[in-house]
């Protein structure tokens, strides 16, 4: 019994060990948005991090993708900078033909402030009209108190598994294909912790399968007992 009791405990510490931290990674919310549309979204920072906070957050948007018009929701104590580029073509909002876009956005916390262990903080941004590509990935830099500095920078290829360090993504659909029941407010970042929400729920279920078998066999092992017993 103090067999199957340890090798129970290891199986249940391997299991939060390795599906923790998969979900503690920078992202971005909603994960979908249709194409020519504009969009509220919402860069999601968890700290995972034991001893530091998150000072900064450096979100690039991609090059190959410009959004002519790009606007930031003021996050309170933090300080929000923009950097801009030229595109030629120019891209067309609303009938204007815009030359210059956002290329980075860079959010910095106050002196002694930040995203502390066990946090988490959205970044909400409007911007639009989305462009006419398959998906838009976003290389973001997140760094903490200590100068440690996590690299969110890995672009994610369908069908393989996910890089240690995947970049957000957000991808676009057709007005045809987008899903209006599955986002009732495609534009309102949600405030629940997705990500960490789906990680917890199969480590939850797993322990359960896990609990659930030990069951059996202690229980299988009491009743051994109990008939030699007898």
């Amino acid at each position: 019994m103090k067999r199957v009791a340890l090798v129970l405990g290891a199986a249940v510490t391997f299991l939060l060990a390795v599906a923790a931290p998969a979900a503690a990674h920078v992202t971005v919310n909603p994960q979908e948005a249709e194409k020519g549309g504009f969009a509220r979204l919402a860069f999601r920072v968890p700290n995972e991090s034991d001893t530091a906070s998150t000072v900064k957050l450096e979100v690039v948007l991609p090059e190959n993708a410009p959004v002519g018009s790009v606007s930031i929701m003021p996050v309170a104590g933090w300080t929000a900078t923009v950097e801009r580029r030229k595109v030629d073509p120019p891209v067309d909002v609303h009938g204007s033909q815009v030359s210059e876009v956002v290329s980075k956005i860079t959010w910095t916390a106050p002196a002694g402030g930040g995203v502390k262990p066990g946090e988490f903080v959205e970044f909400p941004v409007s911007m639009g009209p989305l462009p006419d590509v398959d998906r838009m990935v976003f290389k973001a830099l997140q760094t903490y108190s200590d100068n440690e500095v996590s690299r969110w920078i890995e672009e994610p290829q369908p069908g393989a598994e996910e890089p240690e360090e995947p970049a957000p993504v957000l991808a676009l659909v057709s007005a045809a294909a987008a899903d209006p029941t599955s986002a009732p407010d495609a534009a309102a970042p949600s405030t629940e912790d997705d990500d960490g929400g789906d990680g917890l729920a199969v480590i939850l279920a797993v322990v359960a399968l896990v609990a659930g078998l030990g069951g059996l066999v202690l229980g299988g092992l009491a009743f051994v007992r109990s008939r030699k017993a007898s």
